[in-house]
């Protein structure tokens, strides 16, 4: 199967009510945890890369080592920019192979992230990639985004239809109350504006802030019609925190399997649950 575009994989998820994990990556290591068990258990896989990931990496360095595991796997793998920053840094990742990629300008007017995503499609499509797009704004906090709880905003369920007809992207994120990073108070997932949402739009929606977010309200989205959702926190903190507790046990902390090996374990058991999760098995 290798590498596909984002559609090939979603189009199935929404109809089938499942989603497919899309996982955050930005290195060697990640990219082994994501690839090598999604492969294990057989699902198609999403690897992500914003634009913190690939100033960290290098675009072109973390490009290729996606590439290289997404043509020898024998699973479905999209390779997807996430939260794209600019249009120039859009226009990079196609270039580098990517299959799918995201700008998002929802902190633009309507009518601005209508217009420019539109045109982000139309490049996009030309070159057989697919797209996403976001409306409303999701609050929370990662590297690169900064979005308070005043500045958070639902998609509005009618707007989501327009906005979907007029660009003709491919996937839709939503902004229903999960947020980016970990909650800081309590979770309110407002299922019933995604309910609104799944009624009117049909095309696959996208629950970004997976990390944290209650099972049980993941797994009601993905009843709904959330047929792809972002984990990126919770990866991150998998390998942290396990090379933090490596580093504290050991009288020898300098060494490979300690800072590497056992921590990219943990974040394999971490890829497994989620995929269980999305994939309802």
């Amino acid at each position: 199967m290798s590498l596909v575009k984002m559609s090939e994989i979603l189009i199935p998820a929404r109809s089938g009510g499942y989603a497919v994990g899309a996982f955050e990556v930005w290195n060697l290591e990640s990219v082994q945890a994501v690839a090598s068990v999604a492969e294990g258990m057989s699902q198609p896989v999403i690897l992500q890369i914003g634009p913190s990931e690939a100033d960290h990496a290098g675009l072109e360095d973390i490009s290729h080592i996606d590439v290289f595991h997404a043509r020898r796997a024998k699973i479905p793998v999209v390779i997807h920019l996430d939260h794209g920053d600019t249009f120039e840094r859009v226009m990079q990742c196609i270039s580098h192979g990517f299959t799918s990629v995201m700008l998002d300008v929802s902190h633009l007017p309507y009518a601005e992230n209508l217009a420019i995503t539109k045109e982000v499609v139309r490049i996009a499509h030309a070159c057989g990639v697919s797209v996403e797009g976001e409306l409303g704004r999701i609050g929370g906090e990662e590297v690169g985004i900064d979005v308070t709880n005043d500045d958070a905003c639902p998609t509005n369920p009618d707007q989501a239809l327009e906005f979907v007809k007029e660009t003709q992207i491919d996937a839709l994120a939503v902004a229903i109350g999960t947020v980016h990073g970990f909650y800081k108070s309590k979770p309110n997932i407002r299922l019933g504006v995604l309910e609104e949402i799944a009624e009117r739009v049909s095309i696959p929606l996208v629950l970004h802030g997976g990390s944290g977010t209650p099972d049980k309200d993941v797994s009601k989205a993905i009843s709904i019609g959330i047929a792809k959702v972002n984990v990126c926190t919770e990866l991150v903190a998998a390998f942290a925190d396990t090379f933090t507790a490596e580093q504290k046990e050991q009288s020898f902390r300098y060494n490979i399997p300690g800072v590497f090996t056992r921590p990219r374990t943990a974040a394999k058991k971490l890829v497994e649950n989620k995929i269980r999760l999305f994939a309802g098995l």
